[in-house]
């Protein structure tokens, strides 16, 4: 009896202790790949796949360590079994012998769908194609040829470059391909889900945005259950390290549009002037601008003062996972004095109360995914304003102080608010924005930390990440 009651007694006081502080799971190591332009699947085997240009590969269970399993168009393509000799119509075309970004698609056969591209680069001389195989790893067998641009009396200014191809399938089952590059702009398609093919007689499809060969390109539609909206993503300006590349989005609840960004504008009208070339200024106004070349600057009581510039992330994919309810956003980026070199990353992105998507300004570690405690809102904050610019040298980040009275102080000065742990208000310098907070990890400083993400009513986005070691 005596014992029953001393157990009884201490179910009783564990009953009133607090609950233990959720443990965070261990940093994960990363495992790089590099695959440019990167278009990503979750396959019936478990992996994650991206293919990208140049015929490169990789896959990953958990979208932290990846795998190269292809990695170029002239000497260790395993996708198709001799891609130089079963694609060289295409090849030849182009008159190159490589390829630009692909993508890849599951269709109700079970098989899978490879979107290839051809360009010669200094023009709009291009091939779109289809491959297939049971396997997302190959080996391939080429389909054909649907599209080409670049022919004699093709206006490339009007009509577009036919590479860079996405295909999805609408909320009601109808699959489409959207695609373009610079040139006369973004167009889309309907697609045969029993072939694979174009349907007849929609010659290039409709536009949806660009002209006159605008820097506007790598084109990627993700619905989302959530806000029962299509979101059309985008790179706007140039691929290279110095060039500016940067990610926008704009939606519909069409997936062939019209598709408006955070102003409201009708996107069809995004694109240069009759008569101009890469003029930047004459569409640089339009789309949300998710991110561009960021770096966030050491605060004075990080452990490790060493930081990394990010220059031209872009060319994007993404990804919604219905199982987790999560987003995932992929994309390569180059790095500030490391020349052409680029590398994969994958942030989580969230929806904000405008239902527009907000991106993680700290790459994906598997973090969970609840609110933030209150105790870890308010302190010490690097903040980055991404602008609406193309930025051909990376934003720095500047502090700022959220305190516990609702108030911010620093470099940047205004108010936030925060009541539930993760729809964030936050108004900077007379400008407000909206987003969510949440937890991540930040690798420069081997710790967990608060985020936040955020954007204005003009589409520009705000970053925070809460300094590890308050000061």
């Amino acid at each position: 009896m005596k014992r029953f009651c001393l157990a009884l007694c201490l179910i009783l006081l564990c009953a009133c202790l607090p609950a233990a502080a959720e443990e965070m799971p261990k940093i994960p190591k990363f495992r790089e790949v590099s695959v440019h332009d990167p278009s990503i699947i979750k396959a019936q085997d478990g992996y994650y796949y991206i293919y990208g240009s140049h015929m490169a590969a990789a896959r990953s269970l958990d979208l932290i360590s990846w795998e190269q399993i292809s990695r170029d168009a002239h000497g260790g393509c395993t996708l198709f079994a001799n891609v130089q000799e079963q694609l060289k119509e295409a090849l030849s075309y182009a008159r190159t012998n490589t390829f630009w970004a692909p993508d890849v698609q599951q269709l109700a056969d079970g098989r899978y769908y490879y979107y290839y591209c051809t360009c010669e680069g200094s023009s709009p001389l291009s091939t779109l194609g289809v491959a297939v195989s049971d396997s997302p790893e190959g080996p391939y067998e080429d389909l054909g040829i649907f599209l080409k641009s670049g022919m004699p009396g093709y206006n490339a200014s009007v009509y577009p470059n036919v590479v860079d191809p996405h295909t999805f399938f609408d909320k009601e089952g109808k699959l489409w391909m959207v695609y373009g590059s610079y040139s006369g702009g973004i167009y889309i398609l309907e697609m045969d889900p029993a072939t694979g093919f174009p349907l007849e007689g929609q010659n290039y499809g409709k536009k949806l945005l660009g002209m006159n060969h605008s820097r506007i390109e790598g084109p990627y539609i993700l619905y989302s259950p959530d806000t029962d909206y299509y979101y059309l993503f985008l790179s706007f300006g140039g691929l290279n390290a110095a060039d500016g590349y940067n990610i926008r989005v704009c939606r519909s609840k069409n997936p062939d549009g019209p598709y408006e960004d955070a102003l409201g504008q009708n996107m069809i009208r995004c694109g240069g002037r009759p008569g101009t070339f890469f003029n930047d200024a004459d569409y640089v106004g339009y789309g949300v601008k998710l991110m561009g070349g960021y770096k966030f600057a050491a605060a004075a009581t990080d452990k490790n003062k060493i930081t990394m510039a990010y220059r031209s992330p872009g060319h994007n994919s993404a990804i919604y996972d219905a199982q987790t309810g999560r987003y995932f956003i992929v994309f390569h980026t180059r790095f500030a004095n490391s020349g052409e070199a680029h590398s994969i990353r994958v942030h989580q992105m969230y929806m904000n109360e405008e239902g527009w998507p907000v991106v993680s300004p700290l790459r994906y570690v598997g973090e969970p995914d609840g609110p933030v405690a209150e105790e870890n809102r308010a302190g010490l904050y690097k903040v980055l304003l991404h602008q609406r610019d193309i930025n051909g040298v990376e934003h720095v980040s500047k502090e700022a102080t959220l305190l516990p009275d609702g108030t911010v102080t620093g470099d940047h000065t205004g108010t936030w608010v925060c009541n539930d742990g993760r729809n964030i208000t936050i108004t900077l310098d007379g400008l407000t924005y909206r987003g969510v907070m949440h937890t991540a990890c930040d690798l420069s400083q081997s710790a967990w930390s608060t985020c936040f993400t955020a954007l204005d009513q003009t589409g520009a986005a705000l970053w925070g990440i809460r300094v590890a070691v308050q000061p």
